[in-house]
C-alpha cells in the first residue's frame, strides 16, 4: 500500500481525514479548503518557474525517474516523484509497528495455520524541486529536497513535510538526506531546514498512519480548530452532534478528554451531569475561578446562560466597540470598524487600507475618531484586537495617555478574558458568531467567517470588485454590532438590580453557579431581607436569652455571671521565701551603689515528684540599688526575668503539653488553672510559647548543623493553612535529627539555600526544586510504586503499562530482600546494578505505543541517575519514610492549631517541634531535656547515656 505525502499532511491536520482520504471518500467540499489548494498550486508553479530560469536548459530536468536520480549530472530536477519501500533504518527491517494482513487458509492446506503476513508499504512523495550540489574539498555530492510553501509564516508540520519528503529520498538513494530547503511567503524566502533531527518524528509518524490505516477501524473522531479548513467539515461535525461527542467542546484539550474517558465520560450530556458547585475557601475569594467544561455542558443541556461568582463590568466612559480585519500570515491590517452611540443612535465607522502603504492612514483615522469622543472605552472580543493595538502603537505611532485616544487604548476591555470562566453561554465555544447568533445576532453573508474575509480580500485584490469590498465591511460592522449585542447583555446580567432575580431564580435565561447557602456550614446563618427578622432572630439565640432574659428571673444565673465576670485570681500561699543579697558595687564604674527601696517578686512554678506534681510558690525579696556617679540602677535579678511570674518548671511543662501532646492552649490554660489555681489566661500561654521558642532558636540551628555535616537527609513539605494565608511546612530528618522550617510558598529558594552545603545524599519524592541541590539524589521509591500502582488501576486494559509495572515490581522486590538479609551495604546491593540496566534495556528502552507507557518511560527515563542511587552508597535507605513519619508529627500538631495561627506563631511551634522530634529519635524525654535547662540535645543525649553506663556498671 501506498503512503503518500497528502495522507501524511492530512495526519499531522487531524487522523481522521487521513483515514477519510485513505479510503478515497470525498467530503462535501469546503470553500476554504479548495482556495488553499488552489492557492497552493498557484504559487508552487510560480515559485518553480522563477528556480528554474535561473538554472541553463542543459543542467534542468522534468520529472525525472527515481532510477536516473544517481547517475544524472543535472542541478534542478523538478516535479520529481519517488517512491520506495518502508524500511525501518534502525534495525533494517520491516517495521513492527506496521500492520498486518492475514493470509486466508484453505481447507486443503496441511499443517499448522500459517500466521499473519506483514502488508509491504511503500512511501511515495512528489518533491517539487530537488537540488543536485556537487561535491567540494570539504563535503562529497548531495541532494536537497526544496520545497514550495505559500505562507510567510513556517509551522513544525511544514518542516516536517520536508523531512517526509527527506526520508522517503533517503529510502531511495540508501543514504541519509540530512539537509531540505523551503521557499516561502510574498518575498519568496529560502530557509535551510535540518531534516536529521525531524527524521525521528517523521518516521513515528509514518508508523502510526501504517498502524491505523492496517488496522480496519477509523480512529476516534475528533474535532479541531483546523476543521474550518477541512472538506470533511459538515460531514465529522454532523456525526460528532449525533453522537454528543465531548470533542464539540472546543477549548477542551486531548488530555482532558482522555481523563473524562477514562471515567466513563464520553457525551456532553453526562458531562453536564457531573458538574458540582463548590463553596470557595475565603482565600480564593478574590480569584477568579477555574474554567469547567461540566459547567459548560451543564449551560448547553438546560439552555441557560450559567454564572460563576459575582462578575462586575464597568465601563467608564463611551463605549467604542472595535473589530479589526486584517492578513494574519502577512501581519497586514486592512479594514478596521468602529461603533459609537452618537445623539442616541449607533454610527459605524470603516477605515479601509487598499494597501499595506496605508495602514498608517488606518490608524491615523481611526486615533483621530478617538480624539473625538469624550473618555473613550475600547471594547473588542479576543486577543487579535489586542495584537492589533499593540503592532500598531510599536508601528507608527502612541497617543499620549493624557489625550482621549491613548484613554481609550489603555482602558481597552477584551470582553472574551471578562467573561471566560465567569459567564457560561449556552454554546459549545466563546466565538463571537456562536454567542452572537445565540443571542439573535445574524450576518448577511450565510458563510461568513474569518476565513472567508481572507478569501474576499484575496480576491478583491485581484480584481478590485466593489462588491468584494462592501461584503467585507458589512461583515465587519456586522461582527461591531453583535460585540455590542454581547456587551448589553454581560452588563444586565452584572448589574446589581438584576442580581436579585438572578438569586431568586426568576430570570428565565440566566441563573447563578454557585452552592446554596443553606449547605456552607451545619449551622447555618439566618438571613433575611426583613429588618425586623433578624433582630428578633438575634434575640432567640441561646447565649443572648441566657446572658439577657434568664438571668433577670432566676438567681443561680445571675450569681454565675457575675462570677464569670470577675477574673479568676491566682492562690497566693508561699511556699518558700528567698532573700537575694547581692553586693552594692556598680557593675559601670565598681562604686558603691545607694540602696534605694526594697521589692518582692512572686513565682508560680511546679515541683516534679517521683509520681505527681506540686504547686509551688516562691516569693523572692531583694534591693533596689542606684549609683549616683554613673546613674546606674538595678532592679529586679536577671535570673528571674525570662519567664515573668512563672517558673522555669511550670512554662517547660507548658511547651510539653502544648507541642508534644497536642494540646491547645485554651485547653491548657484550662487545665492548669482547674489543678493549680494559677489564674493563667490563654494570651499568656501564648507569650510563654514565643519566648521558649526564642530561648531554643539555636538549638534548632544546631540541630540543622548538625545535619548538614553528615551523609544523609530526607526532606519532605507540607501544606498548612493559617489565619489569613496559605503556607508549607519543610521537615528535614535523619535517623537521629529532625527540623522543622516554615515558608509562604512552595518554590525551591530556600531549600536551595538551607541545604547548599550538604554535600551528602538526600533522600526526597519526586517534587522538582530537590533536582536543583549540587549532591546526589535518591527518590522515594514507594512514592513511585504507588503511582504505579494507580496507573495501573486507572488503565487496567494497557498491557505495555503492566509489564512495565511487573518487571519493575520483581527487580524491587529482589532488591528488598538483599536488604532483609544484609542491611543496606553497597558491597551486597552493588549487584543489582546489572539488575537496573537489564530493566532498562528491556522495559524502557524499547518503543512504546500506548500513552500511559510513554508517559511513564519518559518518568523512568528522566529519574534514572535518583532512583538506585542506594545501590552504590551505604547506609542509603531506598524510600522517604524516615521524614513522612516526621510529617505526621507535624500533622498531629496542626490539627491541634486549627488554622488559627499565624506564620510567627507557626515558626514558634516548628521551633519547639524541632526539638521535641530530635529528643525522640534520640531516645530522650522531651520533658526531661526541657527540665534539665539543657540547650543542646546531643550534650544532654550523651549525658544520659554515660548516666546509664554509670549506672549499669555500678547498680549500688
Amino acid at each position: 500500500m501506498k503512503l503518500k505525502a497528502e495522507l501524511f499532511q492530512a495526519y499531522l491536520n487531524c487522523p481522521t481525514k487521513c483515514w477519510l482520504l485513505s479510503q478515497a471518500e470525498r467530503g462535501a467540499g469546503n470553500v476554504y479548503a479548495e482556495w488553499v489548494k488552489q492557492q497552493n498550486q498557484a504559487y508552487r508553479n510560480e515559485s518553480l518557474q522563477r528556480l528554474l530560469e535561473t538554472v541553463p536548459n542543459g543542467e534542468r530536468v522534468m520529472a525525472p525517474t527515481s532510477d536516473g536520480i544517481k547517475p544524472a549530472k543535472w542541478r534542478i530536477a523538478a516535479e520529481l516523484v519517488v517512491q520506495a519501500p518502508w524500511v525501518n533504518a534502525s534495525d533494517s527491517v520491516q517495521s513492527d509497528a506496521l500492520a498486518v494482513t492475514e493470509r486466508p487458509r484453505h481447507p486443503g492446506d496441511g499443517g499448522a495455520e500459517p500466521g499473519p503476513q506483514p502488508e509491504q508499504w511503500f512511501l511515495e512523495s512528489a518533491i517539487d524541486a530537488l537540488e543536485r550540489v556537487p561535491k567540494s574539498r570539504t563535503r562529497a555530492a548531495h541532494l536537497v529536497p526544496i520545497r514550495f510553501i505559500r505562507d510567510n509564516n513556517l509551522t513544525k508540520d511544514d518542516k516536517l513535510l520536508l523531512a517526509y519528503d527527506a526520508l522517503t529520498l533517503s529510502q531511495v538513494l540508501g543514504r541519509q538526506i540530512t539537509a531540505g530547503k523551503i521557499v516561502h511567503g510574498d518575498e519568496l524566502v529560502t530557509m535551510k531546514i535540518k531534516t536529521t533531527p525531524l527524521a525521528r518524528q517523521a518516521r513515528k509518524t509514518v508508523e502510526e498512519i501504517a498502524t491505523m490505516i492496517s488496522s480496519g477501524s477509523p480512529p476516534d473522531l475528533v474535532l479541531n480548530r483546523r476543521c474550518s479548513e477541512c472538506e470533511f467539515e459538515a460531514r465529522c461535525r454532523q456525526e460528532a452532534t449525533a453522537k454528543d461527542d465531548l470533542s464539540l467542546l472546543s477549548n477542551m484539550k486531548g488530555k482532558e478528554r482522555s481523563k473524562f474517558n477514562s471515567e466513563g465520560i464520553f457525551t456532553v450530556t453526562q458531562l453536564s451531569y457531573t458538574f458540582r458547585p463548590r463553596r470557595r475557601p475565603k482565600r480564593l475569594r478574590d480569584r477568579r475561578e477555574k474554567y469547567h467544561h461540566a459547567l459548560r455542558a451543564l449551560a448547553i443541556r438546560e439552555r441557560k446562560i450559567h454564572i460563576v461568582g459575582r462578575p462586575e463590568l464597568k465601563i467608564d466612559g463611551t463605549p467604542v466597540y472595535l473589530d479589526v480585519e486584517g492578513l494574519p500570515d502577512r501581519d497586514f491590517y486592512y479594514l478596521v470598524g468602529a461603533r459609537v452611540h452618537r445623539a442616541g443612535s449607533a454610527v459605524q465607522y470603516s477605515f479601509w487600507a487598499s494597501s499595506l502603504e496605508e495602514e498608517k492612514t488606518v490608524w491615523s483615522g481611526f486615533l483621530e475618531l478617538l480624539s473625538t469622543i469624550a473618555n473613550p472605552v475600547l471594547i473588542h472580543y479576543g486577543s487579535y484586537e489586542t495584537t492589533f493595538l499593540k503592532r500598531m502603537c510599536d508601528r507608527y505611532y502612541r497617543p499620549p495617555d493624557s489625550s482621549a485616544a491613548g484613554y481609550g487604548i489603555k482602558a481597552a476591555l477584551n470582553a472574551l478574558s471578562f467573561l471566560f470562566a465567569q459567564i457560561y453561554f449556552p454554546t459549545y465555544s466563546n466565538r463571537l458568531k456562536d454567542i452572537g447568533a445565540w443571542l439573535g445576532c445574524h450576518w448577511t453573508s450565510a458563510n461568513a467567517s474569518g476565513t472567508q474575509s481572507i478569501i474576499w480580500r484575496t480576491q478583491w485584490e485581484k480584481s478590485g470588485d466593489p462588491a468584494l469590498k462592501q461584503e467585507l465591511i458589512n461583515y465587519n460592522s456586522e461582527d461591531c454590532q453583535a460585540l455590542e449585542t454581547l456587551t448589553d447583555t454581560l452588563t444586565q446580567l452584572c448589574s446589581p438590580d438584576h442580581r436579585s432575580d438572578l438569586e431568586n431564580g426568576t430570570d428565565p435565561k440566566a441563573v447563578f453557579a454557585e452552592p446554596s447557602t443553606s449547605k456552607d456550614t451545619l449551622w447555618p446563618r439566618f438571613s433575611s431581607a426583613i429588618e425586623s427578622f433578624a433582630s428578633i432572630n438575634k434575640a432567640a439565640r441561646w447565649d443572648f436569652q441566657r446572658e439577657r432574659v434568664y438571668i433577670r428571673t432566676d438567681q443561680l444565673l445571675n450569681r454565675a455571671s457575675k462570677a464569670r465576670k470577675c477574673r479568676e485570681k491566682r492562690i497566693k500561699r508561699t511556699n518558700e521565701e528567698v532573700v537575694l543579697a547581692r553586693e552594692p558595687v556598680c557593675p559601670n564604674c565598681d562604686r558603691r551603689m545607694d540602696k534605694v527601696g526594697s521589692a518582692t517578686k512572686t513565682t508560680y512554678d511546679i515541683r516534679f515528684s517521683r509520681f505527681g506534681l506540686k504547686r509551688w510558690v516562691v516569693t523572692y525579696r531583694f534591693d533596689r540599688l542606684w549609683c549616683r556617679h554613673c546613674n546606674s540602677y538595678l532592679g529586679k535579678p536577671e535570673h528571674i526575668k525570662p519567664w515573668g511570674w512563672c517558673g522555669r518548671n511550670l512554662v517547660m511543662f507548658m511547651m510539653f503539653k502544648i507541642v508534644d501532646l497536642c494540646m491547645t492552649q485554651r485547653a491548657v490554660a484550662d487545665e492548669l488553672n482547674h489543678l493549680f489555681g494559677l489564674g493563667l489566661q490563654e494570651g499568656e500561654v501564648h507569650r510563654m510559647k514565643s519566648r521558649a521558642a526564642e530561648h531554643y532558636a539555636d538549638a534548632r540551628a544546631r540541630i540543622l548543623a548538625k545535619m548538614l555535616k553528615g551523609n544523609l537527609i530526607h526532606a519532605d513539605e507540607t501544606p498548612i493553612v493559617l489565619k489569613h494565608k496559605r503556607g508549607y511546612v519543610w521537615v528535614f530528618a535523619t535517623f537521629h535529627e529532625v527540623a522543622y522550617f516554615y515558608t509562604e510558598t512552595r518554590e525551591g529558594t530556600f531549600v536551595e539555600q538551607a541545604l547548599k552545603e550538604f554535600k551528602g545524599v538526600i533522600v526526597s519524592d519526586f517534587y522538582s526544586p530537590y533536582d536543583a541541590l549540587p549532591c546526589p539524589q535518591q527518590k522515594c521509591l514507594i512514592h513511585l510504586m504507588r503511582d504505579l500502582n494507580d496507573a495501573v488501576l486507572d488503565y487496567p486494559y494497557d498491557e505495555e503499562l503492566k509489564g512495565m509495572v511487573v518487571e519493575f515490581g520483581e527487580l524491587l522486590r529482589s532488591i528488598v530482600q538483599t536488604i532483609d538479609r544484609w542491611g543496606l551495604k553497597s558491597r551486597f546491593l552493588g549487584k543489582h546494578i546489572v539488575d537496573v540496566a537489564r530493566f532498562y534495556r528491556k522495559r524502557i528502552n524499547i518503543t512504546h505505543r500506548s500513552e500511559p507507557a510513554l508517559k511513564w518511560k519518559e518518568r523512568f527515563l528522566k529519574n534514572r541517575e535518583g532512583l538506585f542511587t542506594f545501590l552504590s552508597h551505604d547506609g542509603i535507605p531506598w524510600n522517604n519514610n524516615n521524614a513522612e513519619h516526621a510529617i505526621k508529627a507535624f500533622a498531629r500538631l496542626r490539627r491541634a492549631i486549627l488554622g488559627l495561627s499565624t506564620a510567627k506563631g507557626i515558626e514558634e511551634y516548628l521551633i519547639l517541634l524541632s526539638v521535641c522530634q530530635t529528643c525522640k529519635y534520640s531516645s530522650v524525654d522531651f520533658l526531661d531535656f526541657l527540665l534539665s535547662g539543657d540547650t543542646d540535645v546531643d550534650s544532654f543525649a550523651q549525658k544520659r547515656r554515660k548516666a546509664k553506663q554509670r549506672t549499669a556498671e555500678c547498680p549500688f
